[in-house]
């Protein structure tokens, strides 16, 4: 175990990554469940509230981030310093994100269907974090050895490649095949040759005049929607609590 830590961890600089990805996880959790005691008022937490404002905790979170940010930068991958800052880093940006829909929608949307958008982010951007500490490295370039380094166009077709996927699955509306193609490129490749979303920029450029295109694109994201709607849902309300619930408008009198 102390042989595979070294390795794979302390001798590749990869330490602060993992405090800072740790941080990120623990301060997300925690968030959510004091806010969620506050929310049944149960314990003895609070909202911040200070001459009437509400401080959410995006604030500290920001700050946190700038400064362990800014702190890993000076102190290099090395050293006491670079797991501090890593830690510093990785709580301010747990508090930013679980905010995230906040910042998006300028609005306090925490307890919305809106508010979910948070909630991926930081399941995301943990899985993303985790892939890259994994010895994933954007894009696909993995382990790039002296021969290979020396053979430079190949490494730089591969990128543009792989970037070239990414790009398409962003114009036809797969925003998360996109984001881990970055990291896995059969990912967006997959993406990239699946037919687009019926609202995205692709489908309104090149199906417009294609209508069994168009309608199979419809039907297609309509059996996804439906298919994975339902375990979606659950999974982000065990992670970050169900939203609020909002009635129906009273039906006209007659």
């Amino acid at each position: 175990m102390g042989h595979w830590w070294h390795e794979n961890i302390t001798e590749p600089g990869k330490l602060p990554l993992l405090l800072a990805l740790a941080a990120f996880v623990l301060t997300f959790a925690i968030t959510r469940t004091i806010t969620r005691m506050i929310r049944a008022g149960k314990g003895p937490f609070r909202n911040i509230t200070p001459g009437g404002v509400h401080i959410h905790h995006v604030v500290p979170g920001v700050v946190l981030s700038v400064t362990g940010g800014f702190g890993a930068v000076a102190s290099g991958r090395q050293g006491v310093a670079a797991g501090i800052f890593a830690v510093v880093f990785g709580i301010g940006a747990g508090l930013v994100l679980d905010e995230f829909a906040l910042i998006l929608h300028l609005d306090d949307v925490y307890w919305t269907e809106e508010g979910r958008q948070s909630v991926e982010v930081v399941v995301l951007t943990a899985a993303l974090v985790g892939l890259v500490l994994a010895g994933f490295s954007p894009l696909g370039v993995d382990d790039v050895s002296d021969e290979e380094q020396q053979d430079r166009f190949g490494v730089i077709t591969t990128y543009v490649v792989s970037f070239a996927f990414v790009l398409v699955c962003l114009f036809k509306g797969k925003a998360r095949m996109a984001v881990l193609g970055t990291l896995v490129p059969f990912v967006a490749l997959v993406g990239a040759l699946r037919l687009a979303r019926p609202a995205s920029p692709w489908a309104r450029r090149f199906y417009r005049h294609r209508h069994r295109a168009r309608s199979r694109a419809m039907l297609r994201a309509y059996h996804h929607d439906v298919r994975w709607a339902g375990p979606r849902r659950k999974f982000q309300d065990l992670i970050g609590g169900a939203p609020d619930r909002v009635p129906p408008p009273p039906s006209p009198r007659p």
